[in-house]
């Protein structure tokens, strides 16, 4: 049985005008484990809950078979928040210093260095003369050198060309070559996660509609394109969430080979995240 390097079980936490959960959500051994949802659905609430950086109102969590209370679990984990950055006028060998004063024994500062020639970053240019890209994967570097067992990451591709969101997207596959290690990756570009996630959670106005293996919902979920009547002759529970218009029907639906053999002249499309997003929360909405 696979065992889950961090969870969360019926997490609450409630602001002002922002209510996130309940909300159980998994992020097993040897995975990642892909987080999406628009604008203000609560991703990095909930991976700031996870880490200890905010307190839930109400439910479990757990870090690495302990709690984010616990020191010398938030230490075997690494943490990269879009928000947050070091300090601008540091260079990365100074953030080297100031992290291995941190981390102790725990710290490999040859594997930092290795990180800094891997990604070409200058260990004596200060972070406020690096793009974008470069202090991402600076932030990167400095989280993985201590060996962490869990990496957490808040948009870690987000303005990113794709050159480099390739080589960051290559690191983790290399990371999770570890079947001790594991990622819970937020991110608004499905498309990485289509390449890299092995499963996807969904959070929707603070709500976590699913979370499911990323392969069974490509290969299962299509997007069909046809008439009211050839919907309407389709078995129930196929059919997920329809959109009419003027020119006919689009639904997601599910099992999208058997639709395919009885609908042999409509159009089903393999179903992309975003597509599956779409369609779940405007039935969710309804």
């Amino acid at each position: 049985m696979t065992t889950a390097t961090a969870a969360l079980q019926g997490v609450e936490k409630h602001y002002k005008k922002f209510t996130l959960g309940p909300i159980d959500l998994v992020v097993p051994a040897g995975s990642i484990v892909g987080l999406v949802g628009e604008n203000g659905a609560g991703k990095t609430t909930t991976l700031k809950i996870l880490t200890g950086v905010t307190r839930p109102d109400a439910g479990r969590v757990e870090l690495l078979g302990s709690r984010p209370e616990d020191p010398a679990a938030r230490a075997r984990v690494g943490v990269v928040f879009e928000d947050a950055t070091f300090f601008m006028g540091m260079t990365p060998a100074q953030i080297g210093r100031c992290m291995a004063g941190m981390f102790r024994a725990a710290w490999q500062a040859d594997h930092y260095e290795a990180l800094l020639e891997r990604f070409g970053l200058d260990p004596r240019q200060k972070m406020k003369e690096f793009s974008r890209g470069m202090r991402m994967k600076l932030n990167l570097a400095a989280a993985l050198a201590h060996a962490p067992e869990l990496l957490v990451l808040d948009e870690p591709t987000a303005g990113l060309d794709p050159v480099m969101r390739g080589e960051i997207l290559d690191l983790f596959l290399e990371y999770i070559q570890d079947e001790r290690h594991s990622i819970l990756l937020s991110s608004h570009i499905t498309s990485d996660l289509e390449q890299v996630a092995d499963s996807i959670a969904y959070l929707h106005k603070g709500r976590l509609l699913f979370q499911e293996d990323k392969d069974r919902l490509l290969e299962e979920y299509g997007v069909l394109h046809c008439s009211e009547a050839d919907l309407s002759g389709l078995p129930a529970g196929v059919v997920v969430a329809t959109r009419r218009g003027a020119f006919g029907c689009e639904s997601l639906v599910k099992e999208r080979q058997a639709v395919c053999a009885a609908l042999p002249r409509a159009v089903c499309d393999p179903a992309k995240i975003d597509d599956i997003m779409r369609f779940t929360a405007g039935r969710d909405e309804k």
